[in-house]
């Protein structure tokens, strides 16, 4: 199925949207500068082409709970689709690794780990080598401050000469 083509409104129904999910119809269309009518028929032309994903609230975990972030370099000591596979279907089990990339550059895997602690995040590593999914090697970066975590995409920005007019 090729991509859906997108107009300078989609992106910014898309842009308002991410912003804030409850954003109700009437001020979405205002937003964008469309009746509730055709706004509200592009926005279900995007839920259908699954552009959009869902909606969701972002939980301020430090207000419930601490925790620990831990950013986590993998390398698997084969490199076969299948161990590619396994460790991933794995890694999608564990729900305490947030995100996992696939990265070129000599490490196979950046994970983002939440955990209470380091105690519980090196429990976590040890359950994780004992199951024996091929990792050959692992770094643990302890994150001190999120200085930024974005998790509004800059549209406008990437769309360049995407977008049709």
């Amino acid at each position: 199925m090729a991509p859906l083509k997108l107009d300078p409104i989609d992106l910014k129904i898309l842009d308002a949207i991410q912003r804030d999910g409850r954003i109700t119809k009437l001020a979405l269309a205002e937003k964008v500068g469309l009746s509730p009518t055709p706004c509200w028929m592009r926005l279900r032309k995007l839920e259908k082409a699954g552009i959009i994903d869902g909606y969701h609230a972002r939980v301020s975990l430090r207000g419930v709970m601490p925790f620990t972030t831990v950013m986590m370099e993998v390398t698997l000591a084969n490199h076969r689709q299948a161990n590619f596979d396994n460790f991933e279907r794995a890694v999608r089990n564990v729900p305490e690794i947030v995100s996992c990339w696939s990265i070129g550059g000599g490490v196979d895997y950046l994970l983002k780990v939440v955990a209470r602690d380091i105690d519980a995040y090196q429990r976590l590593v040890d359950g994780l080598l004992e199951r024996e999914l091929g990792i050959d090697r692992y770094f643990t970066y302890i994150v001190t401050k999120a200085v930024k975590d974005a998790t509004v995409f800059p549209l406008e920005a990437l769309a360049g000469d995407f977008a049709q007019e």
